[in-house]
């Protein structure tokens, strides 16, 4: 009975993963025209409630730190821009204007910024003081976080975890056993801070980002200089806090063309 419940465990195990996979379409394809097709494997609800989660336990830690929006002026300077940013999400879809859209500056050495799924994020005082950003650079650099969670790439991140790494944990998030919560918000922090992401999602996240930048009123083609800044803070080096593909030259001519694409849009806000 036993060798025939083990032989039953992968099949019913597959059946579920065939049950969970769906084909889904985030978001609306905008001017950039990103219409990439998505296999997901968890819900959005799920990961997103994991997100929330992880990141009132990472705000509770930077306050004890002394570490979260200690300078009022930059906080609100960064919340103004985001504000501007998040009214626009509607181009791409239109549930994402109604999510609980929340923003934290932390005081951090770091170039690093960062948008959960759902839409909490962070932006860390080294990127801005560091490199002296101008608004339109923090358009371009929280632009192009807000649309990886508007892609739902962490979620999309989570399934592909689940298709290549079917451990113990795994089967039981999927089968709705163990402490499959507990499971999916370590897969969601892992997904979002440590794994990096694919030429796929950054090219996406790039076309997005410029394209809410500009319906925003903020100039797209800081993306380019934003780029160039975050190359030579890395010493000509992948920048720790975008993914190390594509290579600089052909990021650099992407950004550039897209920015062009959208600049229209960026004249018509500034009307």
């Amino acid at each position: 009975m036993k060798s025939v419940l083990r032989n039953l465990l992968p099949v019913a195990l597959a059946a579920t993963i065939t049950v969970a996979c769906q084909t889904v379409q985030t978001t609306g394809g905008g001017v950039v025209g990103v219409e990439r097709s998505q296999m997901m494997m968890v819900s959005a609800q799920e990961v997103e409630q994991a997100s929330r989660q992880e990141y009132q336990q990472m705000m509770a830690e930077a306050r004890s730190k002394n570490a979260l929006n200690r300078d009022p002026g930059e906080v609100q300077r960064v919340r103004t821009i985001v504000a501007r940013l998040t009214s626009q999400v509607g181009a791409f879809r239109q549930d994402a204007l109604r999510w609980p859209w929340e923003v934290n500056v932390l005081s951090s050495n770091e170039l690093n910024a960062w948008c959960m799924a759902g839409g909490k994020m962070a932006i860390y005082t080294g990127i801005i003081d560091r490199l002296k950003l101008s608004d339109d650079e923090i358009a371009a650099v929280m632009g192009h976080e807000i649309a990886h969670a508007l892609r739902e790439h962490a979620r999309e991140k989570v399934s592909k975890a689940m298709v290549t790494g079917l451990g113990v944990s795994v089967a039981g998030a999927l089968l709705g056993v163990g402490s499959a919560g507990q499971d999916l918000m370590g897969m969601v922090a892992k997904v979002t801070f440590e794994l990096p992401n694919s030429r796929e999602y950054e090219m996406e996240a790039d076309r997005m980002g410029v394209e809410l930048a500009a319906r925003a009123g903020y100039d797209p083609r800081a993306a380019v200089t934003l780029w160039n800044k975050m190359s030579s803070a890395s010493n000509g080096g992948p920048p720790q806090w975008l993914s190390t593909h594509p290579s600089h030259s052909t990021r650099q001519r992407e950004l550039a063309e897209y920015s062009a694409r959208v600049l229209p849009l960026y004249e018509r806000s500034r009307r």
